[in-house]
């Protein structure tokens, strides 16, 4: 067995969700999903079928968005693992009903930092082991961090 580390790149105004789903129907009904949950989200999302004619599958209503979950669900190979690559919404506002969607196992992150996703390869095929989300944290944050912290969420309005 092989581990390999794919990198993901995320453009600046662009956020991801990664996971793992079980069915063919999981691109249309991840396309719903995101279009019920907020309004003015653009998305693409493409996922990776894992029986049998092993294709990615992929919806979305942003041409560019939809390429870049085609591309980087082929560079990850795994079965059954799904991307979703959005703007004008972040992931708070959709993971909830991401979550309920029949299809969807599991998240691995949501995040609009690099990621690097780690997959495990054999003979049979591919398996998402984990995913780094970010960087390590550098300390604690002290007062001065925690009132930047309140006042950042008041300002885009998801505090009182």
């Amino acid at each position: 067995m092989e581990i390999k580390k794919i990198k993901i790149q995320v453009p600046e105004g662009i956020n991801l969700i990664c996971g793992h789903t079980h069915f063919i129907k999981t691109a249309e009904d991840l396309y719903e999903t995101m279009v019920n949950a907020s309004a003015q989200v653009k998305f693409g999302v493409a996922f990776c079928e894992a029986s049998s004619e092993c294709l990615v599958r992929y919806e979305g209503n942003d041409h560019e968005l939809t390429d870049m979950a085609k591309t980087q669900a082929v560079a990850v190979g795994a079965g059954h693992f799904f991307i979703i690559f959005m703007k004008n919404a972040y992931p708070i506002n959709v993971l909830g009903a991401i979550k309920s969607c029949p299809e969807i196992v599991n998240i691995f992150c949501a995040t609009a930092n690099p990621v690097e996703i780690l997959v495990a390869e054999d003979e049979q095929g591919r398996g998402v082991l984990g995913v780094i989300d970010g960087f390590a944290p550098k300390g604690i944050e002290d007062e001065s961090a925690r009132k930047e912290r309140y006042e950042f969420l008041r300002k885009i309005g998801y505090k009182l």
